[in-house]
């Protein structure tokens, strides 16, 4: 049977692509969120609610004896005794109360009013029977969102410190704010950096271990780092960074740059740095990524340095990507790896934190459609759901402290590279997406390489995993699931800070600590809970730990060797950091 115009594959990809089009125009106003999503969401909810007498009324009497409570304690502070706790305690990282004047009439009944409100709200959207997990957390986060905006702390005229700010300067902080919000605005609309970024330039300040590109190729460049102790260890490392960041993360000043601290140590390194795509990249896929990058750069390794194991290293979304690369591999009997370490890498995503928030199928077709128009996610909008995670740190506190006291905070190395962010290819983003985050599929071994699932349990050789005690990307309960998933000896590690800060953590850093653990293959499971019960922190960086471990899984020292192989196709090419790292 024939099929009309209208109704064949050629009819179908026309209507199809109308619908992809309004998505696109429509996330322009939505900042790429899909308004449909977050209408099912407070549906759910306030149909639930409506039906729910009980909670209701649980709820009405909650709001009546928390706001008597906060009025005898502000009657109280005012008019008996002057150090009478607040009625309503911030979370601990929350900062917005805590500078000087807050504690002063009328300040301390703005910000404890509001708290409570927002303590209030929070309890009226969670715990409502009958309302999907997924639609609660939507409505929780996105009620918190709105909440923030009329947070006192960023009102000029409810904020003390503003106010004493005024009053000092003469109002001098607003001009200097407006400039401040004009120069970023402008930064912004020519694609600069942010004010302060242009005193660390790549390969000069950050990214400036010495090395070689010793192999390149569409979708990556590989580094080889330079020799800095008379041997080295026989076995070389390789870092793997996610693609959604730059790789000198992990190479930023000399003080705090990892590769360097490798080096130093007597390690042969080698990094994947990654290719900024482009529209034409739209095509490529998550499996390009690993034959791509992970193989090839294995391949290069092995050409320069024969018959050595590797202790392959993994980052964020690049440690996922290696531990499917490292599954493939043992289920092919290919023995190139000596060890795998994972970063703040997630091989189970039943639990990915927040984040999960703006990944349901609704969601996911929109974005789809917004990356279709453009070929690749951008920058910007991947950027833009980070900072709504943390929107208090990241965006809020930001534009009280820049446009409304007319200060600038100083800029750090972190957040110079922090702001060096990149695009993801359509295609490639969208498998992960679906496959990884809404799948699950790499946990149940579901996802495909060369035709053949991806079993984890496949992997023999010894893990060492990091967690992060803040990380609001990958949490670090959901990191510590690859114990579930792995038949293999796997050494954890909980370090404090978040998921950038957590891994940069060099020694000497002050007030910095980390918990570790070794489990045996044939050790029972224990829950992570038990597991934080039962491990006493460690005074200093983990960084020490794993040197220990990589040492103890190393053989002989030997000769440092040559940087690439001219004779075996991998001549050294530029100077590190390479071309691809440069890329806007």
């Amino acid at each position: 049977m024939t099929q009309s115009p209208q109704t064949g594959p050629i009819g179908h990809g026309a209507f199809r692509a109308m619908d992809r089009m309004r998505d696109a125009m429509m996330s322009k106003a939505t900042g790429g969120l899909s308004p449909i999503a977050l209408t099912l969401a407070y549906a759910d909810w306030a149909m639930h609610l409506a039906t729910s007498p009980g909670r209701s009324l649980e709820l009405a009497q909650t709001a009546a004896q928390r706001g008597g409570e906060l009025t005898l304690s502000l009657f109280n502070a005012r008019f008996t005794d002057k150090d009478t706790p607040p009625a309503v305690t911030p979370a601990p990282h929350d900062r917005r109360f805590r500078g000087e004047g807050w504690d002063e009439q009328p300040f301390r009944s703005y910000a404890q009013t509001f708290l409570l409100f927002e303590e209030l709200m929070q309890e009226a959207t969670c715990g409502v029977p009958g309302v999907s997990p997924h639609h609660r957390d939507v409505v929780s986060f996105a009620t918190r969102q709105a909440l923030d905006v009329f947070s006192p702390s960023n009102l000029p005229f409810a904020n003390p410190e503003v106010l004493r700010k005024t009053a000092e300067t003469g109002g001098r902080n607003f001009i200097s704010g407006l400039m401040n919000w004009w120069d970023d605005a402008s930064r912004a609309a020519t694609g600069r950096p942010p004010a302060g970024a242009e005193a660390y330039v790549v390969g000069r300040d950050v990214a400036a271990t010495p090395g070689r590109v010793v192999y390149r190729n569409h979708l990556m460049e590989l580094i080889q780092y330079a020799p800095a102790t008379e041997t080295v260890k026989e076995e070389p490392i390789l870092i793997v960074p996610a693609w959604i960041m730059k790789y000198y993360i992990l190479d930023l000043e000399p003080q705090n740059s990892m590769v360097r601290y490798l080096v130093g140590k007597g390690h042969t390194v080698f990094a994947i740095s990654w290719r900024n795509p482009t529209a034409e990249d739209r095509h490529l896929e998550l499996d390009d990524y690993r034959r791509l990058g992970v193989m090839k750069a294995l391949d290069a390794i092995g050409r320069i340095l024969p018959g050595r194991g590797i202790h392959a290293t993994g980052y964020c979304l690049g440690g996922t990507l290696l531990s499917i690369a490292a599954a493939a591999m043992a289920r092919q009997q290919d023995h190139r790896l000596a060890s795998v370490t994972l970063l703040a890498a997630q091989t189970d995503f039943t639990e990915p934190g927040e984040l999960a928030l703006f990944i349901d199928h609704s969601q996911m077709d929109f974005l789809d459609s917004v990356m279709w128009s453009h070929g690749y996610l951008s920058d910007g909008q991947m950027a833009g759901a980070f900072q709504m995670l943390r929107s208090n740190d990241l965006v809020w506190s930001r534009l009280v402290h820049d446009y409304l006291m007319g200060e600038r905070a100083p800029m750090n190395a972190l957040m110079a590279w922090n702001a060096d962010s990149t695009r993801m290819p359509y295609r490639m983003h969208s498998q992960y997406l679906r496959q990884l985050y809404l799948n699950n599929d790499l946990a149940a071994a579901r996802l495909m390489v060369d035709n053949h699932p991806v079993a984890l349990q496949n992997i023999r050789v010894p893990l060492f995993v990091v967690g992060t005690e803040s990380d609001h990307v990958a949490p670090w309960t959901s990191v510590f699931k690859i114990h579930q998933l792995v038949d293999t000896n796997v050494t954890f590690a909980l370090t404090s800070g978040g998921h950038n800060a957590g891994i940069v953590s060099e020694p000497g850093h002050p007030h910095r600590h980390y918990r570790i653990t070794h489990k045996r293959a044939d050790s029972p499971c224990i829950g992570h809970e038990e597991w934080l019960r039962h491990t006493e922190p460690v005074e200093g960086s983990w960084w020490e730990a794993w040197n220990d471990w990589l040492d103890t899984l190393s053989g002989d020292e030997v000769a440092p060797p040559p940087m690439g192989a001219p004779d075996k196709g991998y001549p050294p090419l530029e100077e590190a950091p390479g071309t691809y790292v440069h890329q806007r």
